[in-house]
């Protein structure tokens, strides 16, 4: 297993540096080993496909590629603004996530 990371799938963030910078989107999938998330229109690749099944035409198709996880930043839910991560045990002795800049809970 990777090391434990910032951002959880389903998490809005912001690209913070590269050709996507300012981008907000969701995240679609993590890979902890790598340290590198899929995020919801972001770094868009294009892919060339051989005719199969699920597309019997082929073609290119357009798809987003992993951005790694130092070049995202959460996005704060109260503010809307990019925010850094804690975590702290909540009344029931979970860890629980909070923002640094408002110290509102993320889910």
């Amino acid at each position: 297993m990777g090391k434990k990371l910032h951002i959880k799938k389903g998490d809005i963030v912001i690209v913070n540096t590269g050709e996507y910078r300012g981008q907000q989107g969701r995240v679609l999938e993590v890979n902890r080993e790598k340290e590198r998330a899929i995020v919801e229109g972001v770094n868009m690749v294009s892919k060339h496909t051989k005719p199969n099944a699920q597309n019997p035409q082929g073609g290119i198709t357009r798809k987003e590629a992993p951005v790694h996880i130092s070049n995202l930043n959460l996005i704060d839910p109260s503010t809307g603004e990019r925010t850094r991560i804690g975590r702290k045990l909540n009344d029931n002795n979970k860890l629980m996530r909070y923002a640094k800049k408002s110290g509102q809970e993320i889910k």
